[in-house]
């Protein structure tokens, strides 16, 4: 900016990114195929029977590979599985998948959140939350805490989101969960 000019303000991501290399679950993600292909479901299920849910495509699952590690109700199938793979910003293309049941994760390293460099109101956290759902791609979630950070889901981040919320809000203000983090990502 010109100076005596305000800053202009930073302009949202407008696609998630892709990664780089291969990437895992965080978690226990469910793959779902209601009759139009395999999704992986990273974000909210809904505990009906057959479950509901959606996500990025799985165009190579086969769920003859999995045979005996899903359930079935008419045509709809679902399962829960640790999965890695590659991720191209839009869909998921899986390497490898273990079946929840045989999962055995480490234990995680207890999460250490940054010193916010803003301090906002609980009313402006809670409006800060509402606004990432509008501006971040991928976006899955999100809540303020009573610590001054807002802690958000979403599918990727290659750090440009991560850029983005710390230019947007301040550093340290917006803390970004990737549901699905780099190989070589610990933790």
């Amino acid at each position: 900016a010109a100076p005596g000019q305000p800053a202009a303000a930073p302009q949202p991501p407008t696609a998630v990114p892709a990664a780089p290399g291969k990437v895992r679950s965080t978690d226990l993600p469910t793959v779902m195929d209601a009759g139009d292909g395999p999704e992986l479901c990273l974000g909210a299920i809904a505990e009906s029977y057959p479950p509901q849910c959606g996500g990025p495509a799985i165009p190579n699952w086969d769920w003859a590979a999995y045979d005996g590690t899903f359930d079935q109700q008419d045509d709809v199938r679902w399962g829960t599985y640790a999965v890695t793979g590659t991720w191209d910003g839009t869909d998921f293309t899986v390497s490898d998948a273990i079946m929840g049941a045989l999962y055995d994760p480490m234990m995680p390293e207890p999460v250490v959140l940054p010193e916010p460099s803003v301090s906002y109101s609980q009313a402006e956290l809670e409006d800060i939350s509402t606004a990432l759902a509008d501006d971040l791609p991928g976006y899955q979630g999100s809540y303020a805490d009573d610590e001054g950070h807002v802690l958000a889901d979403v599918t990727y981040d290659d750090g440009s989101l991560q850029a983005y919320v710390d230019e947007a809000y301040g550093s340290g203000v917006v803390v970004l969960n990737g549901a699905l983090v780099d190989v070589d990502q610990t933790g």
